[in-house]
């Protein structure tokens, strides 16, 4: 909190998500109200999966190439406008389901372009021994936001309609494009040889494919996002279910960002001072899944919004370990375009999780779906403990020269001795 464009940043980036948050709550709360298919309103992941899918390794391609900077605030510019639109279609009685899906696919389309320049950003802001500490404040400041979000979202459906809180997310948007205007960072000078778009694509993809740490990161994101997609049953479980109205749907949403927010100081702690941040990282998977579990079955209100408080604290311990492990382990020169990939797996993950689960719980029923949703992370955590290997023997180290990790990442100890000059 030192660093001046830091301290800015992260500001901007909480506002922003704010009215990003509040907005995605609205939009499955929007969607369920106008069509009452839980199946429908998973089209609004099914809508973040199509464009993170499509677009994201072209938008980290582009963060590689041009000023991340100036990146960002095109792409918070085109989001802005869908806001504008979306909510003057909401306020004046014309908005269809359709609408808000196709909202949604415009947001995340920019948001593709936008993520990896903010995540490749990062280093930019602190020194390299830094990044882990930034991020374990950045995930935990965004989880305010997404706390703030969705009860403000709450809120503002029960005084106006969705249309209000649009309003909001249009005005956070053009906030942040002004903070990114502020900040003192030196642009991006690209390499002197100069690839293709595919072929830094390509680039991008094959780093993935020779580190085992990083590919086994995304594989337990997945596991998590998809199979307990948690958020697409909110609604029904809000509405249909405890029969808390719009204002307990907005509480519930905002719970696991509470949980995240109280399990800050251990995620931070974690993150600086444990060397067995792996064997960490897999504990927290497994109790997401017995979370989202608890979630399913809660039969009364408090106990609900008690098992989402758990969800969003181990979560939050798994994402930021995860993150920053991924920041650290990637040269800044090929950072979009790593961060893109991940992104494929930590966004599109949850995407493709609204789709699926909402498909499985209109068939089964939405208790019966996240139950069987949270053996999923648990099942590979296990797995992934049990064969030992990168992920269990991670300790997330950077050297006090600030250059590199420790061995534990995913080098083999005899490949490397051999690769080092004058061994």
């Amino acid at each position: 909190m030192r660093n001046r464009d830091f301290t800015l940043y992260w500001a901007g980036v909480v506002l922003s998500q704010i009215g990003t948050r509040g907005t995605v709550a609205a939009n499955f709360y929007q969607v369920y109200q106008l069509t009452g298919s839980v199946a429908y309103t998973g089209l609004v992941g099914a809508a973040q999966a199509v464009a993170l899918l499509l677009l994201s390794p072209l938008g980290g391609a582009l963060a590689d190439r041009l000023d991340r900077r100036r990146l960002l605030q095109a792409a918070q510019a085109v989001a802005l406008l869908v806001a504008v639109v979306l909510s003057w279609l909401t306020l004046t009685g014309q908005a269809e389901a359709w609408h808000v899906v196709l909202s949604v696919v415009l947001t995340t389309a920019a948001a593709t372009f936008d993520q990896p320049a903010r995540q490749a950003l990062i280093p930019a802001l602190v020194p390299k021994n830094q990044i882990g500490q930034a991020v374990a404040l950045l995930n935990p400041s965004r989880e305010l936001a997404v706390l703030v979000g969705p009860l403000l979202s709450g809120v503002l459906i029960s005084l106006a309609g969705p249309g209000l809180m649009y309003v909001v997310d249009a005005v956070t948007y053009a906030v942040l494009v002004g903070v990114l205007a502020t900040l003192r960072i030196p642009k991006l000078e690209p390499a002197a040889e100069r690839r293709s778009i595919l072929g830094s694509i390509a680039e991008g993809a094959k780093y993935i494919a020779h580190r085992p740490l990083i590919y086994n990161l995304m594989l337990l994101d997945l596991s998590a996002t998809v199979f307990s997609a948690y958020r697409v049953l909110l609604p029904v479980l809000a509405l249909d279910v405890l029969h808390v109205g719009a204002t307990g749907y907005g509480v519930l949403s905002g719970a696991p960002s509470a949980g995240a927010l109280i399990a800050t100081y251990a995620v931070f702690r974690t993150v600086q001072r444990s060397q067995r941040q792996g064997r960490v990282l897999l504990v927290s998977t497994v109790l997401y899944g017995i979370s989202a579990i608890l979630l399913a079955h809660s039969p009364v209100f408090f106990l609900a919004v008690l098992a989402a408080l758990l969800l969003g604290a181990f979560d939050a311990m798994a994402t930021t370990i995860r993150h920053a492990a991924v920041q650290i382990d990637t040269p800044d020169e090929i950072r979009g375009r790593v961060t893109a990939f991940y992104q494929m797996s930590s966004r599109g993950g949850p995407a493709i999780g609204d789709v699926v689960v909402g498909a499985v719980a209109g068939a089964i029923g939405p208790v019966a779906a996240l139950t069987v949703g949270g053996l999923g992370p648990m099942v590979v955590a296990g797995w992934s403990w049990l064969r030992g290997g990168v992920v269990r023997s991670y300790t997330g180290i950077v050297k006090a020269d600030g250059e590199g990790v420790a061995e534990s990442f995913d080098e083999n100890p005899e490949e490397k001795r051999r690769s080092t000059p004058g061994t």
